[in-house]
């Protein structure tokens, strides 16, 4: 007796913003392989980003096998067979031959398009939305991860939380890892993952913290706002409160043990934002800027969830830095706002714990998915 085939997947990604696209795109498939036990083929455009994540990927092969899944450059695609579920990333549109191969199949897969996360209110409307294919006739469901239980859910591999607390509870986990990195770090100094776009706020922010008067060791990967960073540096060459250690470009399995040794979080992007949370430390997210200032509505949509529980002046000081931050349009004294986040941080990481204790409780991206999957095939 033959066991049953494992349920396939097909996942598209064209790697749009560097790594945040493929970010996710691999934990997804990851957790689908490693919890689920499903085929996955990850078809993907940019390789070498992708290598970045995942140093055992070879830009230059058509396909290969790494971690338990299958992975395809785009071109290939045309000569695939689809799976029984393709996940569509972020509206990568796969190629015409592909969609005409899923018409094709009796029954057709399961057609996901996987959306930007956001917490604005409007997603929940739709979330599992159906569009039909004009020509070809084939259903695609849209899947909104979100914040909350009328949304997809965010990615949060089983285990996960259970290891990030057992990182924070031993005493040595954090020494270890920074060991591990090359680094030695002074012992009471908080230690501030700076992981941001390039601003014209930088220096203004960095002459915060050293008028705040307290010790910083600031982790800095490399990212368009390091030449800032150095220049600054540059300028301040006898200051000694602020230390910035330059981080190599770190695997995509390591950056969660960033995360939890350090004590506060700038982040930006999707991907980072949801580990952060799941790390649960004090953090400030650094939305991807638009123009006109679309992204401080869309901020302020995620402080209308992330603003449970807080206490007023918690929230205003949270908000009134992250804000100030995200809006460049004016210039701003950060010295004030720091100094008021700073005062109100053992709130803020109370309440880090908290939202983290809520978000766990809604079901995982990957779980919704492969609900949406057997649905329709009817498993």
């Amino acid at each position: 007796m033959h066991a049953a085939a494992p349920f396939s997947c097909d996942i598209f990604c064209r790697v749009i913003d560097n790594y945040g696209d493929i970010g996710v795109c691999w934990r997804l498939a990851r957790q689908l392989v490693d919890e689920y036990q499903w085929a996955v083929r990850l078809l993907v455009d940019d390789l070498q980003s992708l290598a970045k994540l995942v140093p055992t990927v070879d830009p230059t092969l058509a396909q290969q096998r790494i971690a338990g899944l299958v992975i395809w450059q785009w071109e290939q695609a045309p000569s695939a067979t689809p799976a029984q579920m393709v996940v569509e990333a972020f509206a990568c549109d796969p190629p015409v031959t592909y969609l005409q191969r899923m018409a094709q199949q009796t029954p057709p897969p399961a057609w996901v398009n996987l959306e930007y996360l956001s917490a604005e209110t409007w997603v929940e409307d739709c979330h599992g939305l159906v569009s039909r294919h004009p020509q070809l006739g084939l259903e695609k469901v849209f899947v909104f991860p979100g914040f909350s239980p009328r949304t997809g859910g965010l990615l949060r591999e089983k285990g996960l939380l259970a290891a990030a607390s057992a990182f924070n509870l031993s005493p040595a986990a954090a020494d270890q890892f920074w060991t591990t990195q090359g680094l030695t770090l002074r012992a009471q100094a908080p230690r501030l993952f700076f992981f941001t776009y390039a601003s014209p706020h930088i220096p203004a922010l960095l002459d915060a913290w050293l008028s705040h008067g307290q010790a910083l060791e600031i982790l800095l990967p490399p990212t368009p706002a390091t030449p800032q960073v150095e220049a600054w540096l540059a300028a301040h060459p006898n200051q000694t409160l602020l230390r910035v250690h330059p981080l190599p470009f770190l695997p995509q399995a390591e950056f969660d043990r960033l995360l939890w040794a350090s004590d506060l979080l700038f982040v930006r992007g999707e991907d980072s934002l949801v580990r952060a949370q799941w790390a649960a430390k004090p953090m400030i997210w650094h939305i991807y800027p638009q123009a006109e200032q679309a992204h401080l509505p869309k901020l302020a949509a995620f402080y209308s969830h992330y603003s449970q529980g807080l206490t007023a002046s918690a929230l205003a000081a949270q908000t009134a830095l992250n804000q100030a931050w995200c809006d460049t349009n004016r210039a701003v004294d950060f010295a004030p706002l720091w100094a008021n986040w700073r005062q109100h941080l053992p709130e803020i990481q109370s309440h880090a714990l908290s939202w983290r204790a809520e978000l766990s409780q809604q079901p995982d991206l990957a779980t919704v998915l492969v609900s949406q999957a057997y649905k329709k095939w009817g498993q």
